[in-house]
């Protein structure tokens, strides 16, 4: 069914499922921290869920890690080495690997920064949000606004060249020149990367119990043009729906997931994609920490795995390759896939008659409408859509 003509790139993902207070908006496998961090324990742990990983990917270099949560800067540089040492002690990291360190204002300063560089870390991303202390206060940040300020100058200033900066726009009672005055002083920090993030109510969040009032549509359309108007007369080219970078530097490990590589996930309610000569492997380990902690490692601290179809892998390519508006080479279709692309030969006829596809058969690209009405495009490629 599958037939692949070489094995997509391979990224390593890292959770760290600790905040010190869990964000209203936040649906991510995150908890507050009660008592004492298990640093050590934790450490011991994914390097035991990486190692039962290792027969999967055997032989397969590793081209950017990406250490996630959560929030991982609450765990020391210390831990930090000790966890990167005995990853490098695994896996074949290629040269000049990319390795990203999330980090909140509030939990970091410039020494802390330096010892993560120390360790490996090469790319920071900092969860700002906004400069706002009213909206800093909405959104249940520890930080306030010159914590925010700090962290970048820290990152700065520990030597780390490439940083992005989290923003989120659409925030309650926002208005557009607040928004424009949170991505001005964004920008003012000098990032080489910028995430853009309309807030979202996600399911199984307080913000989703308990709606705040949010701008209405209007407004935020209005936001949104604005915002990427301003990110592009200062250089940040947009290259997925919330991303933007300076020249050469946009994010290698999100890239991949996007152009649908294969990554190892490891850490408390990780998930993972794993090609082989078969096809496509999704797993995913055990979700609460405390049960992670306990049998990381072991097949009891795997939390599911599933073999999706070619409808499926189908489908999935597509919702992923569409987040970039320069698209991706037709090529990359069944190199990633394994299958034919007629497959997918009645969904792009319909996008591109509706001006939702650039016409052509080389590349898969949204147009600016396709790119507006993303969701509406998405929907072409659901499997019972192409049948």
């Amino acid at each position: 069914m599958f037939q692949f003509t070489a094995l997509p790139p391979l990224s390593l993902y890292i959770h760290f499922p600790w905040c010190v207070r869990k964000c209203p908006y936040c649906d991510f496998n995150s908890h507050a921290v009660r008592g004492d961090l298990p640093e050590d324990q934790y450490i011991d742990a994914l390097l035991a869920d990486l190692e039962s990983d290792l027969p999967r990917v055997w032989g397969r270099p590793v081209r950017s890690v990406f250490l996630g949560g959560g929030t991982p800067s609450l765990f020391s540089p210390e831990a930090i080495e000790r966890l990167l040492a005995g990853v490098r002690a695994r896996v074949t990291l290629v040269p000049e690997a990319e390795v990203t360190l999330e980090a909140n204002p509030g939990t970091v300063e410039t020494e802390r920064f330096r010892g993560y560089r120390a360790a490996g870390v090469n790319r920071l991303s900092i969860g700002i949000q906004s400069f706002q202390p009213e909206q800093l206060q909405k959104l249940g940040r520890i930080h306030g606004r010159d914590e925010a300020l700090a962290a970048a100058q820290a990152a700065r200033a520990a030597g780390f060249d490439n940083f992005n900066l989290d923003l989120m726009f659409g925030l309650p009672q926002q208005t557009l020149d607040e928004a424009l005055a949170d991505l001005r002083t964004a920008l003012a920090l000098n990032p080489t990367h910028l995430s853009l993030y309309q807030l979202t109510l996600e399911s199984n969040t307080l913000f989703h119990a308990q709606p705040p009032e949010l701008p209405d549509e209007d407004v935020l359309a209005a936001m949104q043009e604005a915002l990427q108007a301003e990110l592009a007369d200062a250089g940040l080219a947009q290259y997925e729906v919330s991303a933007y970078a300076r020249a050469g530097r946009r994010c290698r490990h999100n890239l991949n997931y996007w152009q649908f590589g294969d990554y190892l996930g490891i850490g408390a309610g990780a998930h993972a994609k794993i090609t082989d000569a078969d096809g496509v492997t999704r797993l995913w380990k055990v979700k609460q920490p405390r049960d992670y902690l306990e049998t990381a490692g072991t097949a009891a601290g795997l939390g599911g795995e599933q073999r999706p179809g070619k409808d499926d892998v189908a489908f999935e390519f597509m919702l992923n390759a569409l987040r970039l508006p320069e698209g991706v080479p037709a090529l990359l279709f069944s190199e990633r896939t394994g299958l034919d692309p007629s497959c997918m030969q009645k969904p792009l006829s319909q996008a591109m008659a509706r001006g939702l596809l650039e016409p052509g058969l080389e590349h898969i690209r949204p147009t600016p409408l396709g790119q507006r009405f993303l969701n509406e495009l998405v929907a072409l490629f659901l499997p019972e859509a192409t049948r």
